[in-house]
């Protein structure tokens, strides 16, 4: 959307008062921050003079590599998981965390495409990390990968997109990623 408003010689503010929204609103659609909804998108169409295809199919063009997360309070599951969702995701910037709150201090810093959480952190829960990366950004789609079958129904009520019973693999990644509410372009293979 930058490229096209900057295109067309506009400033954030010009696009804003057009479209009748706050610069700040403009800024957080050009970094990915928020989305514009159905009704906006038509209307930035008609404001930029562009197709609305256009917008849809630069925003699955976007040169920023989508930003996946895992958060395992467990080293040895983080460092076997690691190189699985960069396998099956070669497009994307997978980062690990083995605290939780770096997790989410990096999601107030970085827009996440995806994030993978244990449940069971310690003093924390993969709920609670979940619920917050959701208030940060309500479109990162959330998986729940866990040894623990019975928290199932809990990790339902969250949000998430999906629920991954430990071991991690690809196959399992593959599966998970066919499902996400949020999709994005991963770069593997039937992703």
């Amino acid at each position: 959307m930058k490229k096209i408003r900057t295109e067309k010689g506009l400033s954030q503010r010009e696009l804003a008062e057009r479209l009748f929204v706050t610069r700040t609103s403009v800024n957080r659609w050009e970094n990915g921050s928020r989305l514009p909804d159905a009704a906006m998108l038509l209307r930035l169409s008609k404001a930029l003079g562009v197709d609305i295809n256009i917008l849809f199919n630069a925003a699955a063009e976007s040169d920023t590599p989508p930003r996946v997360i895992m958060v395992d309070d467990n080293r040895i599951i983080l460092n076997g998981g690691m190189p699985i969702l960069e396998e099956v995701m070669p497009n994307a910037t997978v980062t690990g965390f083995t605290k939780p709150m770096e997790a989410i201090e990096y999601a107030k810093k970085e827009r996440v495409a995806l994030a993978f959480l244990d449940i069971e952190m310690g003093s924390i829960s993969g709920l609670d990390v979940c619920r917050d990366l959701l208030g940060i950004n309500p479109r990162t789609n959330v998986v729940f990968l866990t040894a623990y079958p019975s928290y199932a129904i809990d990790a339902w009520e969250t949000g998430a997109s999906g629920f991954m019973l430990k071991p991690i693999t690809a196959e399992g990644v593959r599966e998970q990623l066919k499902k996400l509410r949020y999709p994005f372009p991963s770069g593997g293979v039937d992703a």
